[in-house]
């Protein structure tokens, strides 16, 4: 088994894939922008089961400085590009979320190369693929690219481009190194602590009452081990090499039908969570003064419907089904320290 590196261990996504490398016998390195993190990211992998002792090394390396990136890929076989900008804050503009997104994916790709790595997975999103189109009735396929000049969020459009410029890197820099991207549609699964992503906080919310109605609209979900699954498929399949795969469980659900999902298999522990859905226009006018369902403006009413059929006819990879993962999601959150 070769050496991998991880960026972005501390996170959700990042956090899951360093427990699958373990367990899959390879020895991993992972990256924080401050080693201080390093107690947090062997605490989440220690509630997911594992003890990595030396089996993993935490280094040091920011998305946004050169510093550190030759050192963290030398002697790595594989990276798993996880990391990405993230703003606790509405951005001025779309640039404070789009340049550290794909200068920092240009940053890993090139130390990368440098270093003789085989193969950059990158974690992309469905916000690469569904976002700025008219609407259709056909799922999205990884064919499509999001139309980065409609009038969406600065997240789906610093995923497109960063993405954009990898397929662009290689195609002109990369000198032999191969890439696959891996573009998940809404990631939910078992916490590993405190610190978890917007799609798991939307479940958060329905749960401990603060979302009073459901959105309208509906996208797909898929189980971040599946996620992590498919990134371990993507680093190691030959058929892989040069392609994109959607990572998602099924068709889309409307936020409704995971409402539905919560009540029905929690019972009295899903007592807060939503029976009725917001109109499209009270959604949209709420979209204007509210930053969170600002950016979901792009999609109120909408169905991102996406298919992964192509990660399951070339990589045989499967996902399981995603009601067994809405509730396994409301059970860990609901077992979170109060």
């Amino acid at each position: 088994m070769g050496n991998v590196l991880v960026t972005g261990g501390s996170g959700y996504i990042g956090a899951w894939c360093t427990l699958a490398l373990l367990e899959a016998g390879h020895s991993v390195r992972t990256t924080v922008r401050d080693l201080a993190r390093e107690p947090h990211v062997r605490d989440m992998l220690r509630r997911g089961g594992a003890e990595p002792g030396d089996a993993l090394r935490v280094v040091r390396a920011d998305l946004q400085e050169d510093e550190g990136w030759r050192e963290a890929v030398d002697g790595c076989d594989h990276v798993l590009h996880v990391a990405s900008p993230t703003l606790t804050r509405v951005p001025r503009d779309d640039d404070e979320m789009v340049r550290p997104a794909v200068d920092g994916t240009l940053r890993v790709l090139r130390a990368a190369r440098d270093a003789g790595v085989r193969r950059v997975v990158l974690t992309s999103a469905i916000g690469a693929i569904a976002y700025g189109h008219d609407r259709r009735h056909t799922p999205f396929t990884e064919q499509d690219w999001t139309n980065v000049d409609a009038d969406i969020a600065p997240y789906q459009k610093s995923k497109t481009l960063a993405e954009r410029a990898a397929w662009d890197f290689i195609g002109s820099e990369g000198d032999g190194l191969e890439l696959a991207t891996v573009n998940p549609t809404g990631v939910l699964g078992p916490v590993l602590g405190p610190d978890y992503s917007p799609s798991l906080g939307s479940i958060a919310g329905m749960l401990d009452g603060s979302v009073p109605a459901s959105l309208p609209f509906a996208t797909g979900y898929v189980d971040v081990r599946d996620v992590a699954a498919l990134h371990l498929l993507a680093m190691t399949e030959p058929a892989a090499a040069g392609e994109r795969f959607i990572a998602t469980a099924g068709h889309s659900l409307w936020m409704r039908e995971v409402a539905a999902v919560l009540r029905e298999r929690l019972g009295d522990r899903a007592a807060k969570v939503p029976t009725r859905e917001m109109p499209v226009l009270v959604a949209r006018g709420l979209a204007r003064v509210n930053p969170q369902v600002r950016n979901l403006r792009a999609i109120i009413g909408r169905n991102l419907d996406a298919t992964a059929a192509k990660a399951e006819r070339l990589l045989g990879w499967k996902a399981r089904p995603i009601e067994d993962t809405i509730v396994e999601t409301a059970e860990s959150l609901l077992a979170l320290p109060r």
